[in-house]
């Protein structure tokens, strides 16, 4: 299934898209698509709605698409998780995941502006796969305890601003966390119409110029681990994210550094998770 949210920023509705493309309002089972939604069956009543073909048709022309997760709790992102793009950064290939926290209201649409902070000359871009957890994940003991602990996945654009990324901490939080720096969706897509979530390939290009083309299977560390090692420091609870990483490709390891500007536009794209176009400007 593909879960989304359709509407004007904090009065979205709730809705899936169903198997011949047909988008359904949610309205009558859920106010929302969020963490309660999904630790209370949620997704399984919405299957169920649909088999028995007593969702209502929604009429989307013209409707914003908002990120398909109401408020998340937490963004958790992992670093240099693709071979590659620790090379084109110069770091080391990391023996454990590199963690890090990005502020949970930098989630917007996937199709809204981004906006390049005050004072930023290294606002980058980066395509990824975001896993949106389902169930409280505790100490889990295995990849499979995990898989059971995702509700499904979506495109995540990791916005970064590399100065203060790196040069202006420590931490990397001064340059993850800036407003609009997470655009995430159009949907939420379950594991059961994902498949192998290694098996996935990503895009990204800038003014129509390809920039990023990867693939999940070179993931350093997989969704299954992912999900697992985090569970062992942090509690991840029904609706938080974990973005995992991003290939090759980002302004910083590219010759002459193409940064992004006022005007400039990215688009994305993971297999059977749908795209993401965005337009940059001045904040």
């Amino acid at each position: 299934m593909k879960l989304l949210r359709v509407g004007e920023p904090g009065a979205e509705t709730p809705a899936v898209r169903d198997e011949d493309g047909t988008t359904r309002t949610l309205a009558g089972l859920t106010d929302d698509i969020d963490g309660a939604f999904l630790s209370s069956g949620g997704i399984d009543r919405v299957r169920t709605a649909l088999a028995e073909g007593s969702l209502p048709v929604l009429d989307t022309a013209g409707l914003r698409i908002g990120a398909p997760v109401a408020r998340p709790g937490k963004v958790v992102c992992i670093g240099l998780n693709y071979r590659d793009h620790a090379e084109e950064t110069g770091a080391a290939v990391p023996e454990r995941p590199v963690v890090f926290m990005k502020d949970p209201s930098t989630v917007v649409g996937p199709f809204d502006p981004v906006l390049i902070p005050r004072g930023s000359v290294k606002t980058d871009w980066e395509v990824e796969l975001a896993v949106v957890i389902g169930r409280e994940a505790r100490y889990l003991t295995s990849s499979q305890e995990a898989a059971e602990c995702v509700a499904g996945y979506a495109i995540s654009n990791d916005v970064s601003e590399r100065e203060f990324q790196l040069e202006y901490s420590a931490q990397w939080d001064l340059g993850k966390s800036c407003e609009s720096f997470n655009p995430l969706g159009p949907w939420l897509v379950t594991p059961d119409e994902v498949g192998d979530p290694q098996q996935l390939g990503l895009r990204l290009a800038v003014n129509g110029e390809p920039r990023q083309d990867g693939s999940t299977k070179n993931m350093i560390f997989e969704v299954g681990y992912l999900v697992r090692y985090l569970s062992q420091y942090m509690v991840l609870r029904p609706g938080d994210v974990i973005n995992t990483g991003t290939p090759a490709g980002v302004a910083l390891g590219l010759p002459g550094n193409p940064y992004l500007r006022d005007g400039d536009t990215v688009e994305l794209s993971i297999d059977g998770l749908g795209a993401q176009r965005q337009t940059l400007v001045n904040a």
